[in-house]
């Protein structure tokens, strides 16, 4: 954003403050400014001549021959093709080797046969308008050989401002909010500004109907008496300071208004709006105007239309419409000034392209209060330029605005506090005061009468230790009623405050009224007001102070921390890919993974038609991933860290009746279906239990392993599937389950591959004893490896068979390896040979022979028991 130096002059006097000065201070206690330019500087070398004579070009009837004295010496002769140009005028005279825009130089030429040396300008040429039909006339009274720029006072500089940082302030966007915090900054008092509408006429007023919700305030205030008339020099050069092209009066009197006060504003030619007078209304999708640029627009039902009747004249807050734009020789006009709600306006400007000065504005939340002001001020400028005007209606005000002005309570000791600095009560009201706000006297005890008790106690639970401070504060806050209280009183209440650890300022406040300028997004909190004081009394004025904080070790939360080594270790060696999924199952996936009648919790306003239910499992959801990224290649290792949500129930009501979540990791691999001459365990389901006994052994935890007895979820194969845990005290604990993947399943989702399917319980783990980091000794003495083979029937599990080594080891067996698995002739058919490597050791002794085949024996007793033997052969 651009603002101009000699247009804040208009509004606080500079006097001793330069440019540069001005754009460190708001710099330091405003916002950015990015940098700062002159504007025109090519002015300096255009300089004041007077035609002295004029006479005919011999060779051309277009030309003139001018005799102009630019007060150095003999006058020059220069060629003119102006029709304008006379004898006895102040021109703008570029002489030999002047630099005008767009780098062109002026040099010494002969035009048709007659010299020439020098050029007299136009408005156009020096980049100062579109006038281009004529030499630029100036004021008689202009010094000849002066430069342009100081003989008409046009020496300004634009100050560029960081656009983001006053898009909360928008009072801002306008030089007057600019003037007040520098008035703010150095003390000095802001200029009066008549923002009073004059007196108007009887006839009967604009009628205006809002229908749109976007549109909470619209004045609408007939013009008459406008005469032809050009806009003056002075509005000019500020609008083009800061990059405005003038145009022509009226909307360069509208510009002005929005520029100075960040209001926009548009007139319309009187003459084309009907009797109906003015309608506010959404458009309709696919509806169409040709906007002021010449471009037809199409409009959605998002965008706000203003309208004659039912006939769209201006898309609100953007920009007017190209039939009802103010006409060369119109001398009716009506003038629009609105509040239109700041998201609408962004979306529409948006989506159409169509960033205006005025949709820019209109997209900060101004001030509601603010379109009356900018009216009166449009038309007493436009008035003291033409004179004349009439009012002949009173100005239409509707809607449903409401004055955003309110009070905050602010403490100065938390302002003290806060800030680290000593700033007293007195400078505090006066940094308000200067900003706009007005300040009322410092109570004791005054927040704590004007807060509810709940955010009494919130606060008081941060202000001491106390035990139950919070409460006896808020009772306290209900009881307090400072204009009824006795000096007495007051006292006992200080010393209450005092034993729960609470001096009295902290709960003293003086009340502080926003005004509606800075009420509409920026100043809402104690904090807030805590900012303004702070940034008026300079940040940099702030000493430096020494960090002084008691540190505290962040509590240890083991769950987080597993679930970080779970991902560490199943993304490294594992070498499995993390994937995160939509906690919702859709239709077609529960039905494919057999899982749709189960019972879920479900949604209202699913996100996709299909997606209302909630997963029970991350598993089911993993599956659904299998076949697109098997396409890709062969061997897919997913995992995922998430939750399940399983609906309350008679067994599991909850307080609430909320679900129950089920934290887990899910884990799926699929791969190439194993030869028939592949080992026994080069199934996915083999290679996928060592994954997760890897895992668990690296969280302390030693598995178990046990056959399937009860029912479990219908993507698992109804055969090969088993489930991990620890066991304690004869109490199994269950924390995994593993599975291939059921058949049907498989053929349903479109997998032909060797699929297995793990589910590992987060929550289980968590509330195992914690491991901690334990150093395991050596073995002090050697153990004895013993392998055994096995025939038992082919229903037998094989967790069963490790639970019979177990058992006949009798605490001594450390380890058991299945290394071999054979069907055939020597052991029958319905059989199988299952064999292990295992290893018995002692802690206390060196075990002997005598002990291995006592092992053996007891081995064979417990196979039997299973209808099975050991292998001797």
């Amino acid at each position: 954003m651009l603002i101009s130096y000699a247009w804040l002059g208009r509004h606080i006097d500079l006097d001793g403050l330069d440019v540069d000065e001005v754009a460190r201070l708001l710099t330091l206690h405003t916002a950015e400014v990015e940098g700062v330019e002159r504007v025109a500087p090519h002015l300096d070398q255009v300089i004041v001549g007077y035609v002295a004579a004029r006479e005919k070009h011999p060779d051309a009837d277009k030309l003139n021959i001018c005799t102009v004295d630019v007060g150095d010496g003999e006058p020059l002769q220069i060629v003119c093709g102006a029709p304008n140009v006379d004898a006895g005028q102040k021109v703008a005279v570029a002489k030999i080797g002047t630099m005008l825009p767009g780098d062109f130089k002026i040099k010494k030429s002969k035009i048709r046969g007659v010299e020439s040396r020098g050029m007299i300008c136009s408005v156009k040429e020096l980049e100062l308008g579109d006038e281009h039909d004529g030499i630029w006339v100036l004021d008689p009274e202009a010094e000849i050989a002066k430069p342009v720029a100081a003989a008409l006072g046009m020496i300004d500089w634009a100050i560029e401002i960081d656009n983001k940082a006053i898009t909360h302030r928008p009072d801002l966007w306008g030089h007057r909010g600019f003037a007040r915090e520098l008035a703010a900054i150095t003390g000095r008092a802001l200029r009066p500004l008549d923002l009073s509408l004059p007196s108007t006429g009887t006839a009967r007023s604009v009628p205006v109907s809002i229908e749109s919700k976007s549109c909470s305030r619209y004045i609408a205030l007939e013009i008459e008496g406008l005469k032809p008339a050009t806009t003056p020099a002075w509005m000019r050069q500020l609008l083009l300071a800061v990059g405005q092209r003038p145009i022509e009066l009226s909307v360069d009197v509208s510009n002005f208004v929005m520029l100075d006060l960040g209001q926009p504003n548009h007139l319309f030619d009187r003459s084309k709006i009907g009797s109906d007078g003015i309608g506010v209304r959404d458009a309709r999708e696919g509806e169409k105007l040709r906007t002021l640029d010449g471009v037809d627009r199409t409009l959605s039902s998002e965008d706000v239309l203003i309208t004659s009747g039912d006939e769209p004249i201006a898309i609100g807050g953007v920009m007017g419409g190209e039939e009802s734009m103010v006409a060369a020789g119109t001398n009716a006009m009506l003038l629009e000034v609105a509040s239109f709600h700041p998201t609408v306006i962004r979306r529409t400007a948006t989506r159409l392209g169509l960033r205006t000065d005025a949709s820019t504005r209109f997209e900060k939340t101004l001030d509601p209060t603010l379109p009356m002001q900018a009216a009166a001020h449009l038309v007493r400028t436009l008035s003291d330029i033409v004179g004349g005007l009439e009012l002949p209606s009173a100005a239409t005000d509707v809607g449903d605005w409401q004055d955003p002005s309110s009070v905050i309570e602010l403490r100065p000791d938390r302002l003290r506090k806060l800030l680290g600095a000593p700033i007293t009560d007195d400078e505090i009201r006066s940094y308000l005061e200067s900003l706009g706000f007005q300040v009322g006297r410092v109570e004791e005890f005054g927040w704590l009468r004007t807060h509810s008790p709940t955010r009494v106690a919130e606060v008081g639970a941060t202000l001491g230790g106390a035990a139950g401070i919070a409460e006896r504060l808020a009772e306290l806050g209900r009881q307090i009623d400072t204009l009824s209280l006795t000096p007495a009183d007051i006292a006992e209440i200080r010393n209450r405050l005092e034993s729960y650890g609470i001096g009295v300022g902290d709960l003293s406040s003086m009340s502080v009224s926003v005004p509606s300028f800075r009420a509409t997004k920026d100043i809402t909190i104690e904090v807030d007001l805590i900012e303004e004081v702070g940034r008026l009394y300079g940040l940099t004025r702030i000493e430096e102070q020494a960090l002084v904080v008691s540190a505290k070790p962040v509590a240890r939360d083991r769950r987080r921390q597993m679930v970080r080594a779970i991902q560490d270790r199943l993304a490294g060696g594992a070498r499995f890919h993390e994937v995160l999924t939509y906690s919702f199952l859709p239709e077609e996936l529960a039905q494919k993974t057999g899982v749709a009648d189960e019972a879920y919790v479900e949604v209202v306003n699913a996100v996709s038609e299909g997606w209302n239910r909630v997963r029970r499992s991350v598993a089911p959801s993993l599956l659904g991933l299998l076949e697109n990224n098997l396409r890709h290649r062969d061997d897919v290792r997913l995992f995922e860290v998430g939750k399940g949500y399983l609906p309350a129930d008679a067994e599991h009501p909850g307080d609430r009746g909320q679900p129950r979540q089920r934290h887990e990791v899910a884990l799926v691999w699929g791969a190439p279906k194993p030869g028939k001459k592949a080992r026994f365990d080069a199934d996915r389901l083999s290679a996928l239990k060592a994954v997760v006994e890897d895992l668990c052994g690296s969280l302390g935890v030693e598995l178990t392993w046990r056959a399937v007895e009860d029912e479990r979820p219908a993507w698992a194969h109804p055969a090969r599937r088993l489930v991990g845990g620890v066991e304690h005290k004869k109490e199994f604990t269950e924390l995994c389950f593993l599975s291939s993947i059921d058949p049907r399943v498989a053929r349903a989702l479109g997998v032909s591959a060797d699929v297995a399917i793990g589910t590992v319980s987060i929550d289980a783990l968590v509330e195992l004893p914690d491991p901690g980091s334990r150093y395991t000794p050596l073995p002090k003495f050697p153990g004895i490896k013993i392998d055994v083979a096995l025939a038992v029937p082919e229903a037998l599990p094989a967790a069963e068979v490790v639970l019979a080594i177990e058992a006949a080891g009798k605490g001594l067996v450390k380890e058991i390896k299945l290394f071999d698995l054979y069907r055939g002739e020597q052991v029958g058919e319905g059989r199988k040979s299952l064999a292990y490597h295992v290893l018995l050791q002692s802690q206390a002794k060196t075990l002997t022979d005598k002990e291995a085949q006592k092992f053996l024996q007891r081995l064979e007793r417990g196979v039997e028991k299973h209808s099975g033997e050991l292998r001797r052969e």
